[in-house]
């Protein structure tokens, strides 16, 4: 029996549900009745086999155009490296397609409530580190508002579970928490732990092995998450009426962006996300994936399958981080089944409002996500599931990847070139002496392949926003939106590089350093000094100054040309970051998206609650 001791408790009688650790050397007995999806073969042979092939494709043609004198050493790994990088970038691309196609064929519609729904209790999870106050109580209290304004049939209660060291943010929390409680439609309950032992994942399980039989449901929200009630009754009426599911993630939407960065990455959640959410969707099916938040999980089947032992190697002993995707993974792996539902409408959180922010969250998710390295052993995963854990560390091994593949093309200059014009000469007849001048054909013809490749999701994306006049006045009109995506893509080209360095420097943190401090997001934006940029970004400055005297020197291909000119700029990109476009950039020039033209009305409730909120625990707003 766990010890539930807290330093503050205002908590319902325990209702104890065991959960023990899992074997990861040992696969479970599969439950009786786990599903199988038949239909999600094809999908997943339309998403990994057009990649495979057109990796191969290229990786030949840059063979064939390398080979003209012989492969030396740094050019097969230039080879290698094109093809470990590339295949990532055509498996989102086949992930569209699949996309499209799933909207043509009306495949896996999940519009629709289910019917004949059973009621059942929903504990909604709200763990809490350090948070401000005021935004996490307002966001409940707009949150069971909103429930409470619909005709439900299940039973829901309200945790904020708290881990916050802060005493003075502490005693704000109870504050908080004692106004809501007598205002509250739904039951509202508050635990401060003695010990953040384990961080998150042992909040959770501390509420799940005190009180989490009591519920058949319980909904896991992050500090910033907003989600409508009819999201929250869709989920619980889902999980409801499917015996056989264990978890149904939603698609969380950004809101609440004010500054350049925070509307780059909203547009491109609003704009192109929802696309490869459909693929997703459609290839995964019930072995989908879990975020961590804004999902709905049946309680008992938690207790029973996800429960994480420490990683122990080498004298350590280590806490799973990302625990999010093995989760899932151990839950498909004991039977049930892991559901995305993209469709379901009024799911949101905020995101980072400066590239610095941005990058500091990173480097947490990226030690997390490279110790799914060591999990993909683990006995009686389902395929797909490895396929999730592998491809959360490769999305930071990408970047390295990058970065080694534009070391090596730098180290090259231009002796490829040279080789491809040999190839030319002797394989083209109609231009038997192919001219120096166009030496860079290689460097050229694969900056555009992997460009094209990179952009094809947006303009998909865009194209299909465009052709429909519908989606095109929810962005305010043709001009505004193609405006915004241009923009948009721009700064993601300006910024990608920058990334790439940051997200190096991440694993190689992640490698060589013992741990990321545990804290709270920033989710103000705020104005850096000069002096903190510099400092953040001195490694990226000084690579694209060495990379600028290369091209100067005539000893670099040409076609590091932007990525020489992104790294040089990077702190006045940096700084550009957190400029406030809600304010003071021209309607046209804002960014917006329909979440920006017409603010959903759980935001506005929310903005509303936050601001009573902070008003009645005498916190005063800061003079303009």
């Amino acid at each position: 029996m766990r010890d539930h001791a807290s330093c503050s408790t205002a908590m319902p009688p325990l209702a104890p549900l065991p959960m023990q650790p899992q074997d990861f050397s040992k696969a479970p007995v599969c439950r009786v009745g786990s599903t199988t999806q038949p239909r999600a073969t094809p999908w997943r042979i339309a998403v990994f086999v057009p990649a495979l092939i057109a990796t191969a494709c290229l990786i030949f043609g840059m063979y064939s155009w390398l080979a003209g004198m012989g492969m030396t050493g740094l050019e097969w790994a230039l080879l290698t490296m094109i093809g470990a990088t590339f295949v990532w970038v055509t498996l989102s691309v086949s992930t569209v397609g699949v996309a499209i196609a799933g909207i043509l064929a009306r495949a896996a519609s999940d519009t629709r409530a289910p019917a004949d729904v059973t009621p059942i209790d929903v504990a909604l999870l709200v763990p809490v580190y350090n948070e401000v106050p005021w935004d996490v109580f307002g966001n409940a209290a707009a949150m069971l508002e909103d429930l409470a304004r619909r005709d439900t049939l299940h039973r829901y209660a309200l945790f904020i579970l708290s881990d916050t060291r802060d005493d003075t943010i502490a005693a704000q929390e109870e504050q908080a928490f004692a106004r809501l409680r007598t205002t509250a439609p739904f039951p509202v309950y508050y635990r401060r732990r003695r010990d953040n032992t384990d961080k998150k994942v042992g909040n959770l399980l501390d509420w799940i092995t005190g009180w989490g039989a009591a519920y058949e449901g319980m909904l896991v929200l992050d500090a910033d998450s907003l989600m409508t009630g009819r999201a929250i009754d869709r989920l619980a009426s889902e999980l409801s009426v499917s015996p056989d599911t264990g978890l149904i993630q939603s698609f969380p939407m950004l809101i609440g962006a004010e500054t350049l960065f925070a509307r780059l990455q909203q547009f491109s959640n609003i704009a192109y996300g929802w696309l490869l959410a459909e693929g997703l969707s459609l290839w995964s099916r019930s072995e989908g994936n879990y975020w961590g938040h804004n999902a709905i999980i049946r309680t008992r089947a938690f207790a029973q399958s996800a429960g994480l032992p420490h990683l122990t190697a080498r004298g350590r002993d280590d806490l799973i981080l990302s625990h999010d995707f093995v989760e899932a993974g151990l839950l498909r792996r004991a039977g049930w089944r892991v559901r995305f539902l993209p469709r379901v409408t009024g799911s949101f959180e905020e995101t980072p409002c400066t590239l610095i922010d941005y990058t500091l969250r990173d480097r947490r998710w990226c030690r997390g996500n490279l110790q799914h390295l060591r999990l993909l052993t683990t006995r009686g995963l389902h395929p797909v599931s490895r396929f999730h854990l592998f491809h959360g560390a490769v999305s930071y091994l990408l970047s390295p990847a990058w970065f080694l593949l534009l070391v090596i093309w730098a180290l090259l200059g231009k002796d490829a070139d040279t080789n491809v014009v040999r190839y030319f000469n002797e394989a083209n007849p109609f231009f038997p002496d192919w001219p120096p001048a166009m030496s860079h054909i290689d460097s050229a013809i694969f900056l555009i392949i992997m460009y094209a490749m990179l952009l094809t999701p947006k303009f998909t994306a865009a194209a299909m926003i465009v052709a429909s006049p519908a989606a095109t006045r929810v962005f305010g009109g043709h001009g505004p939106f193609l405006t915004a995506f241009v923009t948009e893509v721009l700064l993601s080209v300006a910024y990608a590089p920058v990334m790439m360095i940051q997200q190096t420097k991440a694993v190689l943190r992640a490698i060589f350093s013992g741990s990321e401090p545990w804290a709270p997001q920033m989710r103000d934006a705020q104005h850096y000094p000069l002096a903190t940029l510099a400092k953040f970004h001195w490694v990226e400055t000084l690579l694209g100054g060495v990379l600028t005297v290369g091209l100067c020197a005539g000893l670099v291909s040409l076609w590091l040309v932007p990525i020489a000119a992104s790294l040089v700029l990077a702190v006045p990109l940096s700084a550009l970051s957190a400029l406030n476009i809600a304010k003071c950039a021209p309607r046209s020039l804002a960014m917006n998206s329909p979440y920006t033209l017409r603010e959903p009305a759980i935001v506005t409730r929310a903005k509303s609650a936050r601001a009573e909120m902070k008003t009645q625990l005498g916190v005063t707003p800061p003079a303009e």
